[in-house]
């Protein structure tokens, strides 16, 4: 099917009605029955704090919960009919005991996809938008960005990072913008809409306790009967995208990428799973590495349920794969994100793991490891086996994301630069602690085997800094610069900051008042030009207006240059990237 189809449904239930903007503050509240009311005005696993009220509340339309009748069930026979009869009513029976217990915050879509991190239809491409000063010449391409974004509105638990993935993309031409977002069109989206409702298990929002494990069993008992197809692929393709080797791959770690093409009009269509000519048959996290030398790309792919429990690979410049490299792990581990250097790979190996055991006492499978120790290995970029990967431990350190790392062989020190983020697993397990992602300097001595660790950021002036990026033709080398967004109140981003890494010297762009963005994206002028010269883009949300719009501000004078008004609204996200009209022009 492809991602042009304009026949995607929209939930239509009108028994209950969505509140894009509150109109709460402590106990005055008022709002219709049936609502869901903004993720930060709900008490949350990460002390969101209180929000200024705003006069009007917007509603759009709930999507409807679909029934249990599927629209391809023509095609099946009778004793196929019947199980799915039987197999819906355990369904039903289940979701009946589940709504007698209320949901962890991480696990409640009326938190998870509140305001403006709540799903939106598709958008054919729309051209000619209305520009507020100049864009830069040397912007010449387009911008993309991933992001969850359910089809169906969600029967049980749900977690933003459940959701179905959307990529927005917004084309330069000459001074001209244009607009357009789809669906990407994985195995997983495309059975469910064939079936009318959703029958794949949510990973985070789901899969915990009990009724995680009956799901799963509900889940293969229909792959069983022949009503769905889990061995093409279950995976969202929400979180990461890259350019490769004239390909768009959107990424998320549960799958292998799906290959997503830009149109000469500025549309997207989705090409199908990508396995690079049958040469990949694991998972692939969203976070692969695209060396800016060699063009080669580095990657991981992890196990949560046998060994290896992680492996390492990586794709030459015009896409041959190397052999997957065994990283040997005691436990299986989350490992969302890793570095490279000039000439080595550096892979955390932190404290958040996963242990399905906990199902069985009613549990979530993503567990803080206390007992562990967090640590980085540090390999050979170009190594055969697993046996050579030196280990350093960093205690008490988890970075969900790493936005660079260089070698300095002067002191025999290998610097990564990530956000140190605590409580470890505060983003899957409820907690009451504050969240904090303290922006860090840690060197690993490969002579020593021991680690340092500092503040970038002095306290006094510290900010939660979680989305973003160096210079990616620095990737790999030492940098000066990251740009980084400010998530501040915690989880949506008021702005970004352009951090000295050697310094700590900080400077900040706020969107404004009651405007919110996501990751910013630095796109250099030139590959030869100064570090930071460039510019940054980044979508941003009028929560006054509901509104959104792309704005692109000077990396140099940290001003802003010009904004593209969007003819919809973008939802907060994850993570985007450029191809350049040149690289476009190249698409396979």
């Amino acid at each position: 099917m492809s991602s042009s189809s304009l026949s995607t449904p929209t939930w239509s239930n009108h028994s209950n009605r969505f509140v894009t903007s509150s109109s709460c503050k402590g106990t005055n509240c008022r709002i219709a029955k049936n609502s869901i009311v903004s993720a930060l005005q709900t008490p949350s696993i990460i002390q969101i704090p209180k929000q200024t009220p705003v006069k009007t509340v917007k509603t759009i339309d709930l999507p409807s919960k679909s029934s249990n009748s599927y629209p391809n069930q023509q095609n099946w026979n009778v004793l196929q009919k019947l199980a799915a009869m039987a197999l819906d009513a355990v369904e039903d029976g289940l979701k009946a005991r589940e709504k007698a217990h209320p949901l962890p915050k991480t696990a409640d879509p009326n938190v998870q996809i509140a305001g403006n991190f709540f799903p939106v239809p598709e958008q054919p491409v729309r051209h000619g938008l209305p520009v507020t000063g100049k864009i830069p010449e040397h912007i010449q391409g387009v911008y993309l960005r991933n992001g969850a974004n359910p089809l169906f509105e969600p029967t049980s638990g749900h977690h933003l990072f459940d959701g179905d993935g959307m990529v927005y993309a917004v084309k330069f031409d000459n001074g001209a913008a244009s607009y357009a977002c789809r669906f990407t069109e994985t195995q997983r989206l495309v059975q469910e809409r064939a079936i009318g409702k959703p029958v794949f298990p949510k990973a985070i929002g789901e899969l915990h306790g009990h009724s995680g494990i009956a799901k799963l069993m509900l889940f293969y008992a229909r792959g069983m009967c022949g009503l769905i197809d889990h061995t093409k692929g279950i995976g969202v393709a929400n979180a990461g995208l890259v350019y490769f080797n004239n390909r768009l791959l959107a990424m998320s770690e549960d799958d292998l990428p799906y290959h997503v093409r830009v149109t000469p009009s500025g549309d997207l269509k989705t090409a199908g799973r990508y396995d690079f000519g049958g040469q990949l048959r694991s998972t692939m996290i969203a976070h692969p590495k695209l060396d800016p030398v060699s063009g080669e790309l580095f990657a991981l792919s992890y196990d949560v349920i046998q060994k290896p429990y992680l492996k390492y690979f990586r794709f030459s410049a015009d896409g041959k794969k190397s052999k997957d490299v065994a990283i040997d792990l005691g436990k299986p581990t989350m490992v969302h994100d890793f570095a490279i250097t000039e000439n080595f790979v550096v892979v955390p190996d932190h404290q958040v793991v996963f242990k399905m055991s906990e199902m069985i006492t009613g549990g979530s499978p993503v567990v803080y490891d206390k007992e562990k120790v967090s640590r980085f290995g540090v390999l050979d970029k170009y190594a055969e086996n697993g046996s050579g990967i030196k280990w350093v431990e960093v205690p008490d350190c988890f970075c969900f994301h790493l936005w660079n790392a260089w070698e300095e062989p002067e002191s025999d020190e290998v610097v990564v630069i990530g956000s140190c983020m605590t409580p470890a697993d505060s983003i899957f397990n409820e907690c009451n602690e504050e969240l904090k992602s303290v922006l860090s300097e840690i060197r690993l001595n490969l002579k020593t085997g021991k680690s340092t660790r500092r503040q970038i950021i002095s306290p006094e002036n510290d900010v939660n800094l979680e989305a973003g990026m160096v210079n990616k033709n620095l990737l790999g080398r030492k940098s000066r610069y990251a740009y980084l967004a400010i998530a501040e109140p915690w989880p949506k981003v008021s702005g970004f900051a352009k951090v000295d890494l050697s310094t700590g010297e900080t400077k900040k762009f706020i969107y404004g008042d009651q405007k919110y963005g996501g990751e910013p994206l630095f796109l250099p002028s030139d590959v030869n030009s100064a570090e930071d010269e460039g510019h940054i883009l980044a979508f941003v949300h009028d929560e006054k207006t509901w509104e959104s719009e792309l704005q692109i501000v000077n990396a140099v004078t940290m001003e802003l240059e010009a904004t593209v008004k969007l003819p919809s609204r973008v939802p907060y996200g994850f993570h985007g990237t450029f191809i350049s009209a040149k690289d476009l022009a190249t698409q396979a």
